[in-house]
């Protein structure tokens, strides 16, 4: 199976299309919206409640971009969605109710988040929920044994890894060195047999993706274009941007 063209052909809104500095935070409904009224791509991330459900959120805990404290994992999806994102009146969605206001009117790219301990309920709640989606939909994952869950879960639906050519930062400290030497180079390709590839925009060119787009013909996203220099690059090296921080053309 290869990867749809309708993947490609617009500008990804990382997050939606949000701006803070007008009240339209990252991840929430109005940002859902903006995205549908430019015609753009939606990447979304979702995390697991303590009850089992998909909620449209990056951050493992709330606090930085929502009222409250704590790990998502912790709190039911009920708890999640009585907290609302600052100075708005929008609350956390699930998966489910992001699949609804959408609509199938543009596709959805949907971020696996993992805490790379095996845990596979996300998966299968999402799989759940696209079940009865009849949008353009794909799904990526950092985690390598994430995408090999959307693999056996959804055959299916079209999976891509997210990769970037080092993870030595303090962002990965909490895996072990076997986890991200198993992630360096898409070394893992033939479990996880992504069909698309999204790579950090600040390290590109790289061998990886460059084989995989051209060799093995997975098309090439690359995040996150904030600049006119990664828009070059995205424009250069890769097949569309994941991009936030401005509106590209139409």
């Amino acid at each position: 199976m290869r990867a749809p063209d309708w993947l490609t052909a617009r500008p990804v809104a990382h997050r939606g299309l949000h701006d803070a500095a007008s009240g339209i935070i990252e991840n929430m409904p109005a940002a859902a919206r903006g995205a549908v009224a430019g015609n753009f791509a939606i990447e979304c991330d979702i995390q697991l409640s303590a009850d089992g459900e998909a909620m449209v959120h990056h951050d493992y805990e709330l606090g930085r971009l929502t009222e409250g404290s704590g790990l998502l994992i912790e709190k039911t999806v009920a708890e999640l969605k009585a907290v609302r994102f600052k100075q708005t009146d929008e609350r956390m969605m699930t998966l489910k109710e992001l699949c609804d206001l959408i609509g199938g009117r543009v596709p959805l790219v949907v971020e696996v988040k993992s805490t790379f301990q095996g845990d596979h309920r996300l998966v299968r709640r999402m799989a759940e929920v696209l079940a009865s989606y009849s949008g353009p939909v794909v799904g990526m994952s950092f985690d390598p044994d994430q995408v090999r869950a959307l693999r056996e879960t959804m055959p299916n639906l079209t999976r891509g890894i997210v990769a970037q050519r080092t993870y030595e930062d303090g962002y990965w400290a909490k895996l072990t060195q076997a986890q991200r030497d198993g992630m360096l180079h898409l070394r893992h390709g033939f479990s996880t047999q992504p069909h698309f590839v999204a790579y950090w925009v600040q390290q590109l060119p790289a061998p990886p993706p460059w084989i995989a787009r051209n060799v093995f013909g997975c098309p090439l996203l690359t995040w996150t274009v904030r600049t006119p220099e990664q828009r070059a690059t995205a424009a250069r090296y890769a097949d569309q941007m994941i991009f936030e921080g401005f509106t590209p053309e139409t």
